[in-house]
């Protein structure tokens, strides 16, 4: 089971109630996470967790393709990192939980992966195929839709979408989930599908005057966006007004496809196989964080994993 932690932390964050006292760090971010751990496992019983993390939120090589890549969510301050010193808008009562997320996760031995110069969805990307190649199947949690382009029956690489249902009753999308909801084939099909489409919640523009039935119609009349692409440069455009957008888009499918997909072999160091560790790494550590913070739904998620305090 790989996680998409921060797409994970920001929800809880913004949907359980903050119960801190005067003077006490916010916990309503750590306390959600700790819960929705707890049910995917109870849920799911997966071999293994991984915690993957965004190192890089808007990583340079993307913004350097697409200058409007997430730029919205660009904030006033600055932080260590982030292309160009730009730093996320994130509220001050979630950041100051991230930390505790991070020593909890260490403490109780969850792996937490990150790499510099990419994004969460990038060490999934990564993980994933390394999954795939050692025969193992994937359940990818997140609630971002750019992660169904991992989709694949035949590796069983599934994603459940937590934006709809959350972790108890979102989504869980194969490829007869892609075909059903947005008129594509596999994972391959929805990556082909957003590069036309686009995505103005990342900030990318998409083909203008492409929306997603149009996209869906070019994918099913030439396969993929390779094939359009080649039949484009052999002077073989749809007709009328399809064609001229296309031809005006010029080289805007070449520069988004490297923002679009996510990366697949990332050099993360050393094997990881996702385990459960049979004891809790840090038992003091542990303990602080649970009395500092009153952080009562952890004896469940160490329950769930089957990890002995």
């Amino acid at each position: 089971m790989l996680l998409d932690t921060a797409s994970l932390y920001f929800r809880a964050f913004y949907g359980v109630p903050d119960r801190s006292g005067p003077g006490e760090t916010p916990r309503n971010a750590v306390t959600g996470l700790v819960d929705m751990m707890a049910t995917l496992v109870e849920t799911h019983r997966p071999s293994g967790v991984v915690a993957c993390w965004d190192d890089d939120w808007r990583p340079a090589f993307r913004v350097e393709a697409i200058p409007t890549y997430k730029a919205h969510r660009v904030a006033g301050s600055v932080h260590e990192g982030a292309p160009g010193g730009a730093a996320e808008e994130v509220p001050e009562a979630l950041s100051v939980q991230v930390p505790v997320i991070v020593e909890l996760l260490a403490a109780i031995g969850v792996p937490r992966i990150g790499h510099a110069g990419f994004e969460a969805d990038d060490v999934i990307g990564t993980l994933t195929t390394r999954a795939i190649q050692a025969g193992r199947p994937v359940l990818v949690v997140t609630g971002d839709r750019d992660l169904f382009q991992l989709v694949d029956d035949a590796a069983g690489v599934r994603v459940l979408y937590t934006a709809r249902g959350g972790v108890r009753g979102g989504d869980v999308a194969d490829e007869r989930f892609l075909r059903d909801t947005y008129g594509v084939d596999g994972g391959a099909g929805y990556a082909d599908l957003a590069l036309l489409r686009g995505d103005p919640s990342d900030g990318l523009p998409g083909v203008k005057g492409i929306g997603e039935k149009t996209a869906v119609r070019l994918l099913e009349q030439y396969g993929s966006v390779a094939a359009l692409q080649e039949a484009l440069a052999a002077g073989e455009a749809p007709a009328g007004a399809l064609g001229r957008k296309l031809a005006e888009s010029g080289d805007y499918l070449d520069r988004a496809r490297p923002v679009v997909l996510v990366a697949r072999d990332i050099p993360l160091e050393g094997p990881v196989d996702g385990g459960v560790p049979e004891h809790v790494a840090d038992p003091a550590a542990l303990a602080r964080l649970v009395e500092s913070h009153r952080l009562t739904g952890v004896p469940r998620l160490l329950t769930a994993l089957g990890i002995r305090p």
